[in-house]
């Protein structure tokens, strides 16, 4: 993997808001991978950390990172996640999901203290909504869901993958909405998930507590609440 310096500056400092004895959620996608393998190199220096990933894929990184995985039973609470996104604003309001792993995230999300979303600096925006609203549907019944959200002017798209219907790690396919803006997410997140056959959608609105912002020259900065 060819590296980024935006990401991984941004994906590296955020473990240093990691302390020993810490259970932490272990995000998904370019910038998080930076953050996951400085996680091992504190692993393996001898940081006790427990760790829950948001996928497949990050639960894979961590284990051949020597990151101890847990399993949700094992979790009484999830003190820092971290994470990153596909568009942040300067409210701390995201869009997640590009890499199809957005409901996992969210579970891990809202029972983590704080959520550190890691980022390059094209990420942050003044409005959501250029990237994609990824809106996960279960397969069941879904063109009359793909239907619905077409009526309600989302220009839906089902993913795939090469040929085939893209299948998240929980069975389910995305349908990505192309809003161009986003003027009222919270009136919107609230619209999707009450379409029947919408499991959940892509926007954050009350979960990130600090971005980190990576630049190309290496240099980070963040903004909290």
């Amino acid at each position: 993997m060819k590296q980024d310096p935006a990401k991984k500056a941004a994906g590296e400092k955020a473990a240093e808001y990691i302390k020993s004895g810490m259970t932490i959620g272990l995000g998904t996608g370019s910038t998080a991978y930076y953050t996951i393998l400085r996680i091992g190199e504190l692993v393996r220096g001898g940081m006790q950390l427990r760790a829950v990933a948001t996928s497949a894929q990050s639960t894979q990184l961590a284990m051949e990172q020597q990151i101890p995985i847990i399993s949700f039973d094992q979790v009484e609470k999830i003190d820092l996640d971290i994470d990153g996104a596909d568009e942040a604003d300067e409210q701390l309001q995201l869009i997640k999901g590009g890499g199809g792993a957005l409901l996992r995230e969210k579970i891990i999300a809202a029972a983590a203290t704080e959520m550190l979303v890691v980022m390059d600096a094209s990420k942050l925006v003044k409005r959501l909504g250029k990237f994609p609203l990824p809106v996960e549907i279960v397969p069941f019944g879904w063109e009359l869901t793909f239907r619905k959200l077409m009526a309600l002017g989302a220009a839906p798209v089902l993913r795939k993958k090469e040929n085939d219907v893209f299948i998240t790690d929980n069975g389910n396919y995305i349908l990505d909405c192309h809003y161009g803006e986003i003027a009222a997410p919270v009136a919107l997140h609230a619209q999707l998930n009450s379409i029947p056959g919408v499991v959940d959608n892509g926007l954050f609105l009350h979960y990130a507590t600090r971005l980190i912002i990576g630049y190309e020259d290496g240099t980070v900065r963040s903004l909290s609440r």
